[in-house]
């Protein structure tokens, strides 16, 4: 698989220190790449496929979009590193890139604090 050209950035999580001003761009750039319907419905097409893989051909009746659109969606996706792309012939096939939504799953789940004890 070919890696995204804007990989999903190593940002520390939202709690604890405020996040740095660089970080903070780079995570918008994410969440706004994910913030439009049609690509999380890409995400999730493309996830429940067999073998977690799709082509823009398998992709555009389940959207309802024409081939130039979901090629756009799928683009922004790729760039934003949460999707990878692998060129096999004539067609290009889309694979989640896993470590990328666990890593912003993690940067939006809060910690768990740990129960305070009374001392008697």
């Amino acid at each position: 698989m070919g890696t995204a050209k804007t990989a999903t950035p190593a940002i520390s999580p939202l709690t604890g220190e405020p996040i740095k001003r660089a970080d903070a761009e780079r995570l918008a750039g994410v969440l706004k790449a994910l913030a439009d319907p049609a690509r999380l419905r890409l995400l999730s097409l493309i996830q429940s496929a067999p073998e977690g893989e799709a082509s823009v051909s398998d992709l555009t009746a389940p959207l309802g979009l024409s081939q130039p659109t979901v090629s756009h969606h799928l683009r922004i996706l790729t760039e934003a590193g949460l999707i990878e792309r692998e060129k096999r012939g004539v067609w290009a096939y889309y694979r989640l890139v896993p470590s990328a939504i666990s890593a912003i799953a993690e940067l939006l789940t809060p910690p768990r604090k740990r129960p305070t004890r009374k001392v008697r």
